[in-house]
């Protein structure tokens, strides 16, 4: 069972953060929030620039305190993956299992780079009021400056890919919610979120075949085939 190395790990992360980091600062700095377009034309498939202060898919975690909370969760979490990928791929777990891990803490650390710096870079975000107890949207298009809307730890992330395949209708019988219009598939988020699902949908479905390391008689098999193989050449 052949294993990822660390160089690709560094390369699977690196890619999900420059297209996450790129989409996000482009749409910010080009679009007001609401609405920018329809991808070909295609009403399922839309770019939809909001911005959320807490954590993945819109969802919020209370005030300030608990954003600041959340971030520096973010953080220990994105500490915590550098060591775990260190040593699951030197420990040669096995690919899936390693993949999954890096979509996981890239999709992290693409979130974290929004809440610890966007507030001090950009001029405009979704800034708490503490007056009403609540986040207040901004107008117009946002540019990067060295006066920030917030401080550091405090940025707000930037969500933009929406998927509106349908609405409909609880149906009557339903309890609470009976004749109550819904929306599938509602939310709105980015490229870092998408990668935390991925990962940890694909860990759900295949856990009992990614959930350990290679064992030493796959290892030591695989070197022996490759000795064959090597050794055959050299004949040959």
């Amino acid at each position: 069972m052949k294993t990822l190395k660390l160089k690709h790990v560094v390369f699977i992360i690196t890619a999900i953060i420059i297209v996450d980091q790129a989409l996000k600062i482009w749409i910010k700095t080009s679009h007001p929030t609401g609405e920018v377009d329809r991808v070909l034309g295609m009403n399922w498939f839309r770019l939809h620039f909001i911005e959320n202060p807490g954590m993945a898919w819109g969802w919020k975690f209370g005030n300030e305190t608990g954003k600041m909370i959340l971030t520096l969760f973010r953080l220990a979490a994105v500490i915590f993956g550098t060591w775990y990928l260190g040593r699951i791929v030197k420990q040669q777990y096995k690919r899936g299992f390693i993949i999954c891990a890096a979509l996981i803490y890239a999709g992290a650390l693409g979130n974290l780079i929004d809440s610890m710096f966007y507030g001090m870079i950009f001029d405009k975000g979704l800034k708490y009021d503490p007056a009403i107890n609540d986040y207040i949207s901004y107008s117009n298009v946002a540019e990067f400056s060295s006066n920030g809307y917030s401080s550091f730890l405090h940025g707000s992330v930037v969500d933009m890919l929406y998927f509106p395949m349908f609405k409909g209708h609880f149906p009557s019988w339903f309890p609470g919610i009976g004749g109550d219009e819904f929306e599938f598939f509602s939310a709105i988020f980015n490229i870092a979120d998408a990668s935390i699902s991925i990962g940890v949908i694909t860990l759900l479905l295949f856990q009992k075949q990614f959930f350990k390391k290679n064992s030493p008689t796959e290892l030591q098999q695989s070197v022996e085939t490759s000795s064959e193989v090597s050794d055959k050449v050299q004949v040959s």
